[in-house]
């Protein structure tokens, strides 16, 4: 029987990943306010940098469905899970970038972005919630670096207008509509993607967890 893994991510590309590699996770979103937390934090210690970004905000997702799940226990969740958090920021000309707020910001971002290249940051973020586990709690992130095609005006406004840029940290999907707009990539596609699966591969193996153990 496969190790039940719970995914604490409203995100469909992170849920494809983990099935097109033969891992068959339950979503539990969390409700985290993001911008919140990331205010606080910044108050608190100062302006964060956009990896620290990426492994807060996962480590928050992650934490509270864990919690979610121990107080509650939903029918529909595994008993004793692990739980895997995400959450991923783009880095370009020293700055932070989330989902955009609307299609203008997004139109924005891309003339910021086209010509130039940015790092995509991804926060992981694991809890051993079985009851055999190790208890443990830690993250890391992957980072790859981004180039971006140079796009005129209109094709700019018809990227946006599809409003696949509104739903993405970075304001682009390389997996989707989006992919024809990228030149290259330095590093992992899978951590574009918004889940990096040899960090996570990673990740589990410190826990003595293989990944063959989470396949069905």
């Amino acid at each position: 029987m496969a190790i039940p893994l719970v995914l604490a991510s409203a995100s469909p590309a992170r849920l494809a990943t983990l099935r097109s590699a033969g891992v068959e996770p339950t979503v539990v979103v969390s409700d985290v306010d993001e911008p919140a937390l990331v205010q606080r934090a910044e108050t608190e210690f100062g302006e964060l940098a956009p990896e620290d970004v990426a492994l807060l905000l996962a480590r928050a997702k992650c934490e509270a469905v864990a919690a979610t799940i121990t107080d509650n226990e939903p029918d529909d969740v595994p008993e004793s899970p692990v739980v895997l958090g995400c959450d991923s920021v783009l880095e370009l000309d020293g700055q932070t970038y989330g989902k955009p707020a609307d299609a203008a910001e997004a139109a924005e971002r891309w003339a910021q972005m086209s010509g130039q290249s940015g790092v995509l940051h991804s926060g992981h973020w694991v809890i051993d919630n079985r009851d055999d586990g190790t208890g443990a709690t830690f993250g890391a992130v992957a980072s790859t670096t981004v180039h971006f095609a140079t796009l005129t005006a209109d094709e700019i406004a018809a990227y946006v207008a599809t409003g696949e840029p509104l739903d993405v940290a970075g304001a682009f999907k390389i997996d989707g509509l989006g992919g024809a707009y990228v030149r290259g990539i330095e590093g992992d596609y899978h951590n574009v993607v918004g889940l990096s699966l040899p960090l996570v591969r990673e990740m589990l193996t410190e826990i003595d967890i293989a990944w063959h153990d989470l396949r069905a």
